[in-house]
C-alpha cells in the first residue's frame, strides 16, 4: 500500500524565469533564522494529457547550511513499469553560487527497490547523493517523468519540515476542461485559475516563508504551511478503470480488484475445517483461525498487481506462508469465508489522520486490516502482527475513519478508540528495609493496550538483553540483580506483566538526626517541558493513558515515621494527577495516579501545559521524614 511517485513533489522548470545567482549572500536574513535548509526555488508542473496519461516536470534548488541538512541533499525518485524518468540534470554550487560540479548520467544510480523485508517486482529508484566538503552549499536538480495511468497526483507543501525556509515555491496543474479532478488546499491559500484554449491551469505559490524551529510534542506544521492535495476522479490504470469521486465508488474499485482472489487450495480447505470442527461459536472459529494466521505466516511487503493495491491471491499465501498487509488480510478473509464467517477488507491510514469524509483519494490510506461483523459487534483484526491478541489493532489504527470494502462499495466506519483507562500502566512495588544498606525490592507492573504495544518488544529479547535493559532503566538504583520476567500471560488480552527483583543501593539520605526518604521511587517526572515563547504549532501527547503506581515501604525495627506529606490533587484540561500518603500497620504507603488526555491543543495552551508539569515535577519530589529510635 505504501507506494510513492517520489520523495518530493515534481517541479516544472521554466528556463526563461530561472534564477542563476545562488550566492548565499542573496538570502534574506529572516530566512536564515532557525534554518538548516533554504529552498531557493521550487517549481512543479503536472500536465494531465488524459484519463491515463500525464507528464511531470520538476526542478528544485536548495541551500544546505550545515551537516544536519545533508540528508536533504539527495535526489530519490521512484518509478515503475507505468512511468519513465528522463532528462535528469543536477548541479552542485558553492556558497558564492559558483558551479562546483555538473553531474553526468553515469552518476545517477538506477536500482531495484528490494530490501530484506520487501519484495518489489516493478518499482525502481533513480538516486543521486550530493556531497560537499564545505558549508553552506547549494544543490539543484531537475527531471521529467511520463505516466501511463493516474491513480493520484503528487502533493505540494511549501514548508517541507522544521528548519526549512522557502524563498519561492509553486505548484501548477494543467488539464483539459472536461477532465474530472478535485483538490484540497490549506486555509487562506489562493489559487490562480486560468483558461488557455481548451485547457484549465491551476497554480498555487508561496514565497519568503521563514523556517520553524522544532517544537516539543508538535503534531506537524499543517496549520502553518501552505499545501495542496489533488486527486483524479475518473481514472484508468493498468487496464483497470474506476472513479474516486466518493468513498463508495472508491470501495467498489478495491472490491473488484480482489474478485476471485480469496480462493484456497482444496487440501487447505479441509485443513481449515478440521481445525475449527470442535468450535461451538463463530468467535471460537475466528480465534482459532487468527491464531493459525499468527503462528504460520509472516509479514513481507509485496508490491504486486495494480500499483501494489491488489492483494496477493489467498491461494498463494496458503502456499508460501507470507504476505503483506493486503495479502494476509485477504488470506484471513478467505479462511473465515471457508467456515461460514463473512468479513470485509478495510483500508486505513496507519498513523495517519482519519480518512476525510468529503474527499476520497488513494493517498490517505497506507495499510489494510480486516473487519469481522458477528451479530451486533464488529471485531477488527490486525493481520500482520504475530503478537497482538484478536481484536487489538494498535493505537496507530485506532479511533479513525476507515474504508470498509464491501460488495456494495466502500463505507466509512470508525475503528475502536482506546481511552486512558485502557492504555494503562499499573505498578505495585514493595521496598523492604532490612537495614539502611540492605534493601529488598520487588516490582510488579502490568501494561495494557497502547502501553502493552510500547513494551511488547521486551518479550522477544534475549534474557541477557532483558537484564541489561532492566539494569539501565530501573529508577531505583540496583545493587545486586535478582531476576526479571516479562510475558503476555493471557494471549487473549493486550496485557504484559513484568516482574523485577533486586537489592537496592541505599535510599535514605541523612540530615542532622533525621532521615529523608523520596517517596516516588518509580514513575517520577524530573524534567519540565521546555518553555517556548510564541509557540506556533499545535501539540498533543501520543495517546491518552493512565499510570497507577503504589509503593509500600517496610522500615526496619528502630525507625519511626515523623512526617508524611499531605495528599495532592492537580487537575487541568490536560489530565489529572493525584498522590496519597498513608501510615498503616507500620508501613508507609505511597500511591500515585497520572491520567492524561489525548486532545489536540492550540499553541497558546502550551504555557498552561508547562505549568501543569511543573506542579507534577514538584509533587513527585515529596519526601517522608524518618528518625532512628534505637
Amino acid at each position: 500500500m505504501k507506494y510513492t511517485l517520489g520523495l518530493m513533489a515534481l517541479l516544472f522548470f521554466s528556463h526563461a524565469n530561472a534564477q542563476t545567482n545562488w550566492d548565499v549572500a542573496n538570502i534574506h536574513e529572516a530566512l536564515k533564522k532557525d534554518a538548516t535548509i533554504v529552498i531557493r526555488n521550487e517549481e512543479q508542473f503536472l500536465d494531465i494529457k488524459g484519463i491515463n496519461a500525464a507528464k511531470y516536470d520538476y526542478k528544485i534548488t536548495a541551500t544546505i547550511f550545515n551537516k544536519a541538512g545533508d540528508d536533504f541533499a539527495a535526489m530519490e525518485e521512484v518509478y515503475d513499469k507505468f512511468s519513465t524518468i528522463y532528462n535528469i540534470k543536477a548541479v552542485l554550487y558553492d556558497a558564492t553560487g559558483k558551479k562546483i560540479k555538473e553531474y553526468k548520467s553515469s552518476d545517477i544510480k538506477d536500482q531495484s527497490l528490494i530490501s530484506g523485508f520487501s519484495i518489489f517486482e516493478d518499482n525502481r529508484l533513480k538516486s543521486l547523493k550530493f556531497v560537499s566538503n564545505s558549508y553552506p552549499y547549494t544543490i539543484e536538480y531537475s527531471f521529467s517523468q511520463d505516466f501511463k495511468g493516474l491513480l493520484y497526483f503528487p502533493q505540494w507543501r511549501d514548508l517541507k519540515d522544521f528548519g526549512v525556509s522557502v524563498e519561492k515555491s509553486s505548484y501548477c496543474i494543467q488539464k483539459d476542461k472536461n477532465y474530472q479532478m478535485k483538490y484540497l488546499s490549506s486555509t487562506g491559500l489562493k489559487v490562480d485559475s486560468t483558461s488557455i484554449g481548451g485547457k484549465i491551469r491551476y497554480k498555487w505559490e508561496s514565497s519568503q516563508v521563514p523556517a520553524l524551529a522544532k517544537e516539543p510534542m508538535a503534531i506537524g506544521i499543517d496549520n502553518l504551511s501552505s499545501w495542496v492535495k489533488a486527486s483524479p476522479n475518473l481514472f484508468e490504470y493498468d487496464g483497470s478503470t474506476g472513479n474516486f469521486d466518493n468513498w463508495n465508488n472508491f470501495g467498489q474499485w478495491i472490491y473488484k480488484l480482489n474478485e476471485g482472489g480469496n480462493q484456497l487450495p482444496e487440501a487447505f480447505k479441509i485443513k481449515i475445517r478440521d481445525l475449527t470442527q470442535a468450535a461451538r461459536t463463530p468467535e471460537e472459529k475466528m480465534r482459532i483461525l487468527y491464531q493459525y494466521l499468527q503462528q504460520n505466516t509472516r509479514y513481507v511487503s509485496v508490491q504486486l498487481g495494480i500499483g501494489g493495491f491488489r492483494p496477493v491471491l489467498a491461494e498463494k499465501v496458503a502456499t508460501v506462508n507470507y504476505g503483506d498487509c493486503k495479502g494476509l488480510s485477504n488470506f484471513m478473509k478467505a479462511m473465515l469465508n471457508e467456515v461460514g464467517i463473512n468479513s470485509h477488507l478495510v483500508m486505513i491510514g496507519n498513523g495517519k489522520p482519519s480518512l476525510n469524509a468529503q474527499y476520497s483519494s488513494i493517498g490517505q490510506a497506507n495499510h489494510m486490516i480486516l473487519a469481522v461483523p458477528i451479530g451486533k459487534d464488529t471485531t477488527f483484526l490486525e493481520c500482520t502482527s504475530p503478537y497482538y491478541p484478536m481484536g487489538f489493532i494498535g493505537y496507530g489504527n485506532s479511533n479513525r475513519n476507515v474504508l470498509l470494502v464491501t460488495e456494495a462499495g466502500g463505507k466509512l466506519v470508525k475503528t475502536p478508540a482506546y481511552n486512558a483507562s485502557q492504555n494503562y500502566q499499573v505498578s505495585k512495588t514493595k521496598i523492604k528495609f532490612n537495614n539502611e544498606n540492605d534493601i529488598d525490592v520487588l516490582i510488579n507492573t502490568s501494561y495494557g493496550n497502547s502501553q502493552f504495544e510500547d513494551n511488547l518488544r521486551k518479550t522477544v529479547l534475549e534474557p541477557s538483553e532483558q537484564k541489561k535493559r532492566a539494569l539501565e532503566n530501573s529508577n531505583i538504583p540496583i545493587e545486586t540483580f535478582g531476576y526479571y520476567k516479562c510475558d503476555q500471560k493471557d494471549k487473549t488480552k493486550p496485557e504484559l506483566v513484568e516482574e523485577l527483583s533486586f537489592k537496592s543501593k541505599p535510599l535514605l539520605s541523612k540530615g542532622g538526626d533525621k532521615y529523608f526518604l523520596l517517596l516516588n521511587q518509580m514513575n517520577r517526572r524530573e524534567a519540565v517541558p521546555i518553555k517556548i515563547a510564541d509557540r506556533k504549532t499545535f501539540f498533543s501527547v501520543p495517546y491518552a493513558y493512565e499510570d497507577k503506581d503504589e509503593i509500600v515501604f517496610e522500615l526496619p525495627q528502630g525507625y519511626q515515621i515523623d512526617f508524611i506529606p499531605k495528599d495532592i490533587l492537580i487537575e487541568s484540561d490536560f489530565g489529572i494527577y493525584t498522590a496519597t500518603f498513608e501510615k498503616k500497620d507500620g508501613l508507609l504507603i505511597y500511591s500515585r495516579t497520572q491520567k492524561m488526555n489525548d486532545k489536540i491543543y492550540p499553541p497558546e495552551k502550551y504555557s498552561e501545559y508547562v505549568d501543569f508539569y511543573k506542579k507534577i515535577v514538584q509533587a513527585d519530589k515529596q519526601k517522608a521524614v524518618i528518625t532512628k529510635t534505637l
